[in-house]
């Protein structure tokens, strides 16, 4: 999928030691799915700074959740917001676009992308619609089982060296618990070595309805049909970013 996020140079290269050593890399990109129907997800979210960068998913009318790292380190105000967004090419009327003007971390540790999560605020309420809607989140707790059917989704690479798709893709995945940490959500496209890349950091991972995880990093290489795809278990976090909604948001917006 696509998600043109480049790491800067001093990034760069552990980035590259980590995925030839099996180590943890930003999940940027998506291998070996397909197009997405138009706004058949929308809550889909493009995090744009001249051009798109990350995903992210719209969980209120003036709220987003998306990776930390996609702004860590970054002047948040200078990230766009787009939502209603398919073909990233065109120039849609069903788009709505919004600056940042909060964002909430909790404890995300930049070096073992542990509690990759984000929460931003926007600067303005969304319209809710056909093609932007409010996505729905897990229960606290209430984490997928292994064996779990998902969809992964997002503007990313379709592979390595791949193009960059101008159309969200989506990609069947499995939830998994082999070599995967406790602190992540993991998934395996079995038999078949596809998979989240480098450009879908900070997209949803939605399982029966309810998003579950935001794209967080790889190991092993993309799609490498051996280790698992790691996320940022939402579960885990349901209760903070309820607590977000509530405390921060707008008490007028309506769909919480």
């Amino acid at each position: 999928m696509t998600g043109s996020r480049t790491p800067s140079s001093p990034v760069l290269a552990p980035i590259l030691l980590a995925v030839l050593l099996g180590g943890p890399a930003l999940a940027l990109e998506i291998v070996g799915g397909q197009p997405a129907r138009p706004h058949a997800w929308p809550f889909m979210v493009s995090l744009q700074r001249g051009s798109h960068f990350c995903g992210a998913t719209l969980i209120a009318r003036d709220f987003v959740l998306s990776a930390a790292h996609c702004v860590n380190g970054r002047n948040f105000r200078s990230v766009q917001v787009v939502l209603g967004a398919h073909n990233l090419r065109r120039r849609e009327r069903t788009r709505q676009t919004f600056g940042v003007r909060r964002i909430f971390e909790n404890g995300f540790d930049p070096t073992t992308l542990q509690n990759d999560i984000v929460v931003l605020q926007l600067d303005g309420l969304a319209t809710i619609n056909a093609n932007v809607q409010v996505a729905q989140l897990p229960a606290q707790g209430r984490s997928p089982r292994n064996g779990t059917q998902c969809l992964a989704m997002g503007w990313g690479r379709l592979g390595t060296n791949g193009r960059l798709p101008s159309i969200l893709q989506q990609l069947n995945v499995t939830v998994v618990t082999s070599l995967c940490q406790r602190s992540n959500v993991c998934t395996l496209v079995p038999r078949r070595r596809a998979g989240i890349c480098f450009g879908d950091s900070g997209g949803p991972l939605v399982c029966d309805g309810l998003v579950q995880g935001i794209d967080s990093f790889i190991r092993g290489g993309c799609g490498s049909g051996f280790y698992p795809d790691a996320f940022a278990p939402v579960a885990q976090f349901a209760s903070w970013i309820n607590s977000i909604l509530r405390r921060h948001g707008d008490p007028l917006s309506g769909a919480r």
